[in-house]
């Protein structure tokens, strides 16, 4: 089975082109963090590589080696920012295993124990809400 080529108007490509507003977090030569519109959990973000990739599947192992350390980084400030007892770390391949948004991306989500993630398919966050949010995380990145 052939995997679809990456499509380079995908929304977070539109985002890396600015043509889509985000709350960015932290910027790179290599990537970029963002928080996500519909949060999971406060603190919900989302690191992706600004070389074009599908997925994990296709992406070049140089720009996941670029990449991987960042997540970790902002893993750590957000699990700090949010005192959470843990961090989840998710990145879906192909619709069958979940994924939305066809630019290989990784989700970030501190985790508190005994409570539920809220379904990713619900209402927008507010703009100050993800402000915030970033600017707590950035607070933990010095």
């Amino acid at each position: 089975m052939t995997v679809p080529a990456y499509d380079p108007e995908n929304i977070f490509a539109k985002i890396l082109k600015g043509i889509i507003p985000s709350v960015k977090l932290y910027e790179d030569e290599d990537t970029l963090a963002f928080m996500d519109v519909m949060p999971q959990a406060p603190g919900h973000l989302l690191v992706i590589p600004k070389q074009g990739s599908r997925n994990i599947l296709d992406a070049d192992p140089v720009v996941l080696a670029r990449l991987m350390p960042v997540v970790q980084k902002l893993a750590i400030a957000v699990k700090q920012a949010f005192e959470a007892d843990g961090v989840y770390i998710a990145q879906f391949n192909e619709p069958a295993a979940g994924q939305t948004v066809f630019h290989l991306h990784f989700h970030v989500i501190p985790r508190h124990e005994g409570v539920g993630l809220k379904p990713h398919s619900g209402s927008m966050e507010k703009i100050e809400t993800l402000t915030a949010h970033a600017e707590k995380i950035r607070a933990c990145l010095s």
